[in-house]
């Protein structure tokens, strides 16, 4: 059995240099950030990865990562139990204005990475008073061998929803691209693929619907994450709402029984040990920040994954 996982573990930044004057904001925009909370979040995060080993036997072989700040914060990660350097990490800096990125860890007992790059954004704004693009995160493509077998994978964390949702074209453009890249990879022989991340839409949003498909409207790619979310399993709240932004799409050829790796089950990992202990949200994420108050839990989202049985 092998897990592949995927966890937006929310603003892991370095400890930010002191501000010049206390109403100034730290750079991360995280209130009185520093390097105490900076080891407590290192800790819960591994800690995460310490309770998924212990209830399912073993670690995920891959983990895609959303909103880490920079190669730093993932070397000390991996440092870490349940890691203690045996994970590889897979990252770029990103043009993002927050100087957030997606990353790959992978057990470099079982994975070769073949080829990596980051696949950029940019956005004309039509504002007079602004620069005239925006940017967005990078979207981290990863070609990797395992067991013989070429996994393609893409990692995202789409442009989040404010604003009456103002970035919804450009999710659908982003996944539009994604889309055209993997139908290409499709057609090559014992070649897999996973699509994973904080799609910051639900499963049964248009724009993640479409996806699935090839232009001849024949089903290419499956999302397990319908199910759950149809269950109404969630991995993040807003307000009152519960949210299944974070998915993991496989192409169909993860469910042969014959493939290297064949789709089992898919879940959110919500042990009672990352949930809040607040009773006004229970069953939630015990999240590291509410707003501009430090609570210091693990994340405001819990880390989605896949169990795949294997030959």
């Amino acid at each position: 059995m092998e897990l592949f996982s995927f966890y937006n573990v929310e603003n892991l930044f370095l400890p930010d240099p002191p501000p010049k004057h206390k109403l100034d904001p730290t750079i991360s925009g995280l209130r009185n950030w520093d390097e105490k909370r900076y080891k407590n979040k290192l800790f819960k995060i591994s800690h995460v990865f310490q309770l998924m080993k212990e209830k399912n036997g073993n670690l995920p072989f891959i983990i895609g990562l959303s909103e880490v700040s920079g190669r730093k914060v993932l070397e000390d990660l991996v440092q870490l139990e349940p890691f203690n350097s045996q994970y590889g990490i897979v990252h770029y800096n990103s043009m993002d204005e927050r100087k957030v990125d997606v990353a790959m860890l992978y057990d470099k007992d079982k994975i070769e990475v073949i080829d990596s790059e980051t696949i950029t954004y940019f956005f004309e704004i039509i504002d007079k008073n602004t620069e005239n693009y925006d940017t967005t995160r990078d979207v981290l493509y990863s070609k990797v061998k395992y067991k013989g077998a070429v996994l393609n994978i893409f990692i995202a964390h789409l442009p989040s929803k404010r604003e009456k949702d103002v970035n919804r074209p450009k999710r659908a453009f982003i996944l539009s691209e994604i889309r055209g890249r993997i139908l290409s990879l499709l057609d090559k022989d014992k070649e897999h693929v996973i699509l994973c991340g904080d799609f910051n839409e639900n499963p049964d949003d248009e724009n993640l619907k479409k996806i699935l498909f090839d232009d001849s409207q024949i089903k290419v790619l499956e999302n397990p994450f319908e199910a759950l979310f149809s269950a109404r399993k969630y991995s993040t709240f807003h307000y009152k709402s519960g949210l299944l932004f974070d998915q993991i799409i496989l192409s169909k050829s993860l469910f042969d029984g014959d493939a290297v790796l064949c789709f089992e089950k898919a879940g959110i990992f919500n042990s009672e040990k990352i949930r809040s202990r607040n009773r006004n949200f229970e069953g939630r994420p015990f999240r590291t920040y509410a707003g501009t108050r430090y609570l210091g839990g693990y994340s405001d989202h819990f880390p989605v994954f896949v169990e795949f049985t294997g030959l």
